[in-house]
């Protein structure tokens, strides 16, 4: 054999081995990765070739599913309600994949999930169609009508937690969407889909976990756990303070002008019922930047929290004197989501332990319970001292301040009222907010946080108490009615 033939046959061989490598390396290697890719059509056909196990809510399942009139996909998913349950379960839909619940749990609802082998395995040999496992919930029924009706015609969200546990109680969110509109393959559900995507309103935005919003006054209570931290205050001594407060470095004038001779001098628990701007900003000030960020990061700012949908870090911001200043009574660059504000009552009602916030109770699959979860500690927020001397000034506001529209007989209430100036020099209108939480006759707690966004109100007529405090009462007292 001549050179050029021996090179062109070593070539040869060079491509031969290339591709003997490659593909082994396909069939081997990556054989898992692309037989379950999201985008290989068998995994598509296979995920709706059986009905989806279901989402339960106090043993009722809020999902199911029904025969689907296309040729590849046998079954599509359904919801019952599903504008009230969507900001949990998410969607699941044959042309746009899943999100939220419906697929961080995919695998148990298809019963693909490695842990349902034997469940497999069993259907396989008795002839059985497979069925998938159910993912059941925390979530009170009563509690989340009272807060999507409550919202109805608004744009806002409401959390309500068990403070003992962290268990999500309800998580709703207005504007919202139905997803069975899109759970289909057609033509029309793809425009149901756009059509919901390029909404104004954004109604497949999960307000409660995924918009972080100026927290306003109700930011004070963490304010004031910073100063009783602190020891340089106590709730029943005057501060000093004057009001209208003059912001460090600036020559501007901080206060409220119905409230200007009252606040003067006050102290916390009045400033806290009267919701004194210059009380708290001056205390943020006085405890500084670095304290306050400290105070805020242990009720959980400035980290994810996965319930297990992730929800968006709030933060308190690394700032100058005059921003920390306005920070500490929830304006500047704070910002914070409705589930951390309720992560803040719950930790001043549970005596300053703050827990993870979760809304799946267990795994089920179709004949034993594949995993179930604990409640999990993420620390403590504040001394159980100060926790109780904040429950006290939370209970003045309902008692005697600006909650007073809070108050539910029989029932110890504690809240704290919150209107957050929001849009270019406080144009817009403003953010209503309420944080809350209730103890019933056997003292078992329930916390609720609640914003309303925007609303058809007077900008004048806007406030926490007047907007955001009856519905909390209504998502209060549906929990604490269901516990008699």
């Amino acid at each position: 054999m001549n050179k050029p033939l021996r090179r062109v046959a070593i070539f040869c061989g060079l491509l031969m081995l290339a591709l003997m490598v490659r593909v082994n390396w396909v069939q081997f290697v990556q054989a898992d990765e692309l037989q379950n890719h999201a985008d290989n059509r068998r995994v598509k056909i296979e995920r709706y070739a059986h009905p989806r196990g279901n989402i339960i809510v106090e043993g009722k399942s809020i999902t199911g599913s029904e025969k689907s009139d296309t040729t590849d996909f046998a079954y599509k998913r359904t919801w019952k309600n599903g504008p009230m349950w969507a900001p949990v379960t998410g969607y699941s839909s044959q042309a746009f994949d899943a999100n939220f619940l419906e697929k961080i749990y995919d695998g148990i609802l298809t019963g693909n999930d490695d842990r349902l082998f034997f469940n497999r395995t069993v259907d396989m040999l008795t002839g059985k169609p497979r069925e998938g496992g159910n993912v059941v919930t925390t979530l009170s029924n009563s509690a989340q009508k009272a807060a999507f009706d409550g919202l109805k015609g608004k744009k806002g969200s409401v959390v309500a937690l068990n403070p003992e546990t962290g268990a999500i109680l309800a998580m709703a969110s207005t504007p919202s969407y139905n997803p069975s509109v899109f759970a289909g393959i057609s033509d029309k559900d793809g425009e149901s889909y756009v059509k919901l995507k390029d909404h104004p309103d954004d109604p497949m935005l999960n307000r409660a976990i995924r918009q972080t919003y100026a927290p306003g006054s109700t930011f004070k209570v963490v304010t004031a756990a910073a100063a009783l931290e602190s020891g340089k205050y106590d709730i029943d001594k005057k501060t000093g303070i004057e009001s209208p407060y003059k912001l460090p470095q600036s020559t501007n004038l901080l206060g409220n002008s119905a409230y200007d001779r009252l606040c003067d001098d006050a102290t916390l628990r009045r400033a806290m019922e009267l919701s004194c701007n210059a009380t708290f900003a001056a205390i943020s000030d006085e405890v500084g930047n670095e304290a306050m960020i400290k105070q805020a990061e242990k009720f959980g700012f400035g980290s994810e929290v996965f319930t297990p949908v992730r929800a968006d870090a709030s933060v308190y911001p690394e700032d100058n004197r005059p921003q920390n200043a306005m920070a500490g009574i929830g304006q500047a660059s704070n910002r914070a989501t409705p589930l951390q504000m309720a992560m803040v009552t719950a930790a001043i009602a549970n005596d300053g332990k703050l827990m993870k916030p979760y809304m799946v109770d267990r795994l089920e699959g179709p004949r034993s319970t594949v995993e179930q979860f604990q409640p999990e500690e993420m620390g403590q927020a504040v001394s159980p001292e100060t926790a109780r001397k904040l429950q006290e000034m939370m209970e003045s506001v309902v008692e005697k301040g600006t909650g007073s529209r809070a108050k539910i007989p029989g029932v110890t209430v504690g809240g704290k009222t919150g209107t957050a100036q929001r849009g270019e020099e406080n144009k817009a209108n403003p953010y209503a907010w309420f944080i809350s939480y209730a103890k019933s006759g056997d003292g078992s707690p329930v916390a609720v946080a609640v914003i309303v966004e925007d609303s058809d109100a007077a900008r004048g007529d806007i406030s926490g108490g007047g907007l955001a405090a009856p519905i909390a009462v209504d998502v209060m007292k549906a929990i604490l009615d269901g516990k008699r």
